[in-house]
């Protein structure tokens, strides 16, 4: 009685082998294409004009406008530490890392939240009005808002999403430290074969500390 063995069909092995790195690589682009866009866009529209109004001042009237850094400063500080945290996931490891991601998913959500409820807010344009007419209780008229609140959420979006990529597949992202093994230690170097016809090899083999015989 004869017996079959099943081999493994060559491509379905380099299909299991290739597939795990191939999605890391994959997800390793986006994340760093994603994280430092996000990071990017929240600062520079917390640059830009958010809201707009008039001010009644001395019987007369005064435009006013606020920045999105006038409105809330939260935005553009969860970027930076947005961005810190993506370059931070690739100098730790293992649980490090994990924390590392989360913190910048979180810091992708936070400035989400930061910059829609900073999309109806008028207090800066109220104390810039109180300011400019020493009357504390002036307020604004012709109160108008701009898209810019909506694109710092935005930003803030794609660096939670470089934050959940990080979170779910960051374990098989490479480390600044892959020369060295798991223990820290550095890789030990392979001797070069020394050939016994030229005495200079045995010479600097002797010098390095090596065994030239080959032998334990």
């Amino acid at each position: 009685m004869e017996y079959v063995t099943a081999v493994p069909h060559p491509r379905t092995e380099a299909a299991e082998t290739t597939g795990p790195s191939k999605n890391g690589r994959r997800s390793l682009g986006v994340a760093l294409l994603f994280g430092a866009a996000g990071a990017a866009v929240a600062l520079l529209a917390s640059r830009q004009e958010w809201c707009s109004g008039v001010a009644a001042v001395a019987g007369g009237k005064l435009p006013l406008t606020a920045k999105g850094s006038d409105v809330t400063g939260l935005p553009a500080s969860l970027a930076i530490v947005g961005l810190a945290a993506l370059v931070a996931v690739f100098a730790v490891r293992r649980a490090g890392r994990v924390l590392v991601a989360v913190l910048l998913a979180l810091s992708g959500a936070g400035a989400v939240a930061a910059a829609m409820l900073g999309a109806g807010d008028s207090s800066a344009l109220d104390e810039k009005a109180a300011a400019a007419s020493g009357d504390a209780s002036s307020t604004i008229h012709a109160l108008s808002h701009t898209a810019w609140p909506y694109v710092a959420a935005a930003g803030g979006a794609l660096l939670l999403i470089a934050g959940i990529l990080a979170v779910v597949y960051g374990a098989a992202w490479p480390s600044m430290g892959g020369r060295y093994e798991r223990d820290g230690a550095p890789r030990a170097r392979r001797q070069k074969p020394v050939d016994p016809d030229r005495p200079e090899e045995l010479w600097k083999a002797l010098d390095r500390g090596e065994d030239p015989t080959g032998t334990a």
